[in-house]
């Protein structure tokens, strides 16, 4: 079918096959393509659209010293809602931000005013870093209708746009206060306490997420290549890991291409071609399965998020990731070189 009789079919455009499609035209971008990234331009555009949800999911690693709900309050993208990682997560869980329940995610997600018919961009501080976690997350819950913005708070200040804080206006600091009822929301969910009005619907995908036991099956089976986004040093075990009293060292049979190889040097994502080379020199086949891992499950997203790009949009993450792995191995003779990524002496 052309593609302004489907625009047409969809209700979107009444023009003919001789007229421009608008560059912001707010449908047609994220209905009929498969790019999991939108423009800043592009969100700059349809800020004001009654179905768009903007979620600031900024998130920072401990050493970094970096507060992302300090930041959120001194400026965000206007009528952005804030997304905390850490507390939109699994209570019963002794890893970091490990994925919560679908109801628990389900109470959050709607204290902080989504629903299903919205369609949400998600943004951080760093660029292209802990979004795709979020938009992973959205996924995992049977949510498509979610981008990432592409370069993200950086790349909206260097466009000159406008942002707002918290003591703007009404709206941003009615912000503050949904945020703080979704973790209400999340903390009643996990003690079987009532929450509010459901307004967001999961449908779990089972598919999208891996635990511990599948990643050890892999190990043997080899049905899926595995990916591991850190730091070269990290995965060959010569630097240590961030967190205090973690060994370095990588999961038996993964490979590494740590997740800044998938972004340009404005932290946005590469175009599809150079993310293909990157994956190909690591000896990564696109026709076959892949699952990503990490150090908690971050940035494994954004290996993802290149992936989908590439058309692959089933890769599932280890969510445990290597802090997981790493703290609940037996470190036996044979388990530590397992352990280590090293061969079994």
């Amino acid at each position: 079918m052309h593609f302004f009789a489907v625009l047409k079919r969809l209700g979107i455009c009444s023009m003919s096959s001789s007229a421009a499609v608008p560059e912001a035209s707010f449908d047609s971008q994220l209905w009929l393509t498969n790019e999991p990234v939108v423009s800043v331009d592009w969100l700059h555009a349809n800020l004001q659209e009654p179905d768009l949800k903007v979620l600031d999911a900024s998130w920072y690693m401990p050493y970094e010293q970096r507060n992302p709900l300090q930041e959120y309050q001194v400026a965000h993208i206007p009528g952005a809602l804030f997304f905390d990682i850490d507390g939109i997560s699994d209570r019963f869980a002794n890893l970091p931000h490990m994925l919560p329940s679908e109801e628990a995610f389900a109470a959050a997600v709607s204290a902080l005013g989504i629903e299903c018919k919205d369609r949400v961009v998600v943004y951080d501080g760093m660029g292209l870093f802990s979004a795709a976690r979020v938009w992973w997350m959205f996924r995992v819950f049977g949510h498509d209708k979610i981008w990432v913005l592409d370069g993200g708070m950086p790349r909206w200040h260097a466009s000159g746009f406008e942002v707002e804080s918290s003591a703007s206006s009404d709206a941003a600091s009615n912000a503050l206060l949904q945020a703080s009822a979704a973790i209400e929301a999340i903390e009643k969910a996990y003690r079987g306490q009532p929450v509010g009005p459901v307004t967001f619907q999961t449908k779990f995908q089972p598919h999208f997420v891996w635990a511990l036991e599948q990643v050890k099956k892999n190990i043997e089976e080899k049905s899926f290549q595995h990916i591991d986004a850190r730091s070269k040093a990290r995965f060959d075990g010569v630097a240590p890991e961030p967190r205090k009293g973690l060994r370095s060292g990588h999961i038996p049979g993964s490979k590494c291409i740590p997740f800044p190889e998938m972004l340009d040097g404005s932290q946005a994502l590469l175009p599809a071609d150079e993310l293909k080379k990157r994956f190909e020199q690591e000896g990564i086949s696109l026709e076959k399965p892949i699952l990503t891992s990490c150090g908690t499950g971050v940035t494994a997203c954004i290996l993802v998020l290149g992936l989908h790009r590439l058309g692959k949009t089933n890769v599932p993450v280890y969510d445990g990731s290597w802090t997981e792995w790493a703290t609940k191995l037996d470190v036996s003779n044979d388990a530590r070189s397992a352990y280590e990524g090293l061969p079994a002496k």
